[in-house]
């Protein structure tokens, strides 16, 4: 196993870097596929947040919930958004 070269610990590794032999560390893990994921490969999607009441949601509202994809996961979100 690899360890961090700040603190020592064992580091989760970046699955795309991993693929490609490099060694990077992740700083997220996409929330779709539960990928380790470098700055390069994360994107960030906000997602809409519903305002309403059960069972039909009224609105959306202006901000959405920031969430960190991989690539792959990301255009299956928002196509293109992660070219």
């Amino acid at each position: 196993m690899k360890h961090s070269r700040r603190t020592g610990d064992i580091m989760l590794r970046c699955y795309e870097c991993a693929l490609k032999d490099e060694t990077e560390e992740a700083v997220a893990i996409c929330i779709m596929c539960g990928k380790g994921i470098c700055m390069e490969h994360a994107h960030r999607i906000d997602l809409p947040i519903w305002e309403g009441g059960y069972p039909t949601p009224v609105k959306v509202m202006k901000k959405g919930l920031p969430r960190f994809v991989c690539s792959d996961c990301g255009n299956i979100l928002v196509p293109g958004a992660c070219e």
